[in-house]
């Protein structure tokens, strides 16, 4: 349950109520805003009252953000997540008709198969994070970002191979720089700066 709140100097806010919280909580980000979260039973005038002792942090902390938020703009292309639940649906079915064929693919194409051809990786899964493009879990686990959709095939192929040359090796090591490298014909350190132009948020 969330009501939308237009503070004079603020902007908009969202007021969220959740079941499992216990104390109010603020957090600003430089696309989404400004949102409070807060406790079930809690009236929203307390969480406003909140807002108005916070007022502020929160003014310094919308500064900042817009800062860092332009500075990657000037330096790199921003991928960001849709905004609205439908359109994240929409990405993340269109990424997992798309991805996981794709790595499919490639696991077979270099071998990195049991002794009867079938993949070893263990599960694949397509999320929306802001943290990586994706991960390669101890167990096999491999996930992947939704957003890769939005970069450059090149670069979602070299992201791609990056978390199946995990499945041999599960640090960052010479062995496993070395494979990878020979997968993206000798050009994973330019790939790998390349990518780097583009920034989740």
């Amino acid at each position: 349950m969330e009501k939308i709140f237009n503070h004079p100097s603020l902007g908009p806010i969202t007021l969220r109520k959740r079941t499992g919280s216990r104390s109010v909580r603020i957090s600003v980000h430089p696309r989404r805003g400004i949102l409070v979260s807060l406790p079930w039973f809690l009236p929203y005038s307390r969480a406003l009252a909140f807002v108005e002792e916070k007022k502020e942090w929160i003014s310094e902390a919308l500064t900042r953000q817009k800062e860092k938020f332009s500075g990657l703009t000037r330096n790199g292309m921003i991928i960001s997540s849709p905004s609205s639940p439908k359109e994240i649906a929409a990405l993340r079915k269109a990424a997992r008709s798309s991805l996981i064929p794709a790595i499919e693919a490639f696991a077979l194409q270099y071998g990195f198969t049991d002794s009867k051809g079938i993949p070893v990786y263990n599960r694949i899964a397509v999320k929306n994070n802001v943290s990586n493009w994706g991960s390669c879990s101890s167990k096999n686990n491999i996930n992947l970002n939704m957003r890769l959709l939005l970069i450059p095939e090149h670069l979602r192929r070299y992201v791609l191979l990056h978390e199946l040359c995990h499945l041999k090796h599960h640090d960052h090591g010479p062995q496993f720089h070395k494979l990878l490298d020979t997968l993206c014909e000798g050009k994973e350190k330019a790939l790998s700066r390349e990518l780097r132009q583009y920034r989740l948020v």
